[in-house]
């Protein structure tokens, strides 16, 4: 597991994606939030990034939805 920074901010998730060769930008911001869900998810599932930095991406992600 990779330790990379505190998450707090929609920037942050950004960032945290951007360190793994993810850029997520769609014109349609449902469709750029449901790519960077599925991405955070991908980089979870093989133990990239901790329970604890997941959660945290989730929620700021669906905070930002609304």
């Amino acid at each position: 597991m990779i330790v990379i920074q505190q998450i707090n901010t929609f920037y942050d998730v950004q960032q945290l994606l951007k360190k793994f060769g993810f850029i997520v930008y769609f014109k349609d911001k449902a469709d750029m939030y449901e790519m960077m869900e599925q991405e955070i998810q991908s980089l979870y599932n093989i133990g990239l990034i901790s329970n604890e930095d997941y959660l945290k991406c989730r929620i700021i992600i669906n905070q930002r939805k609304k």
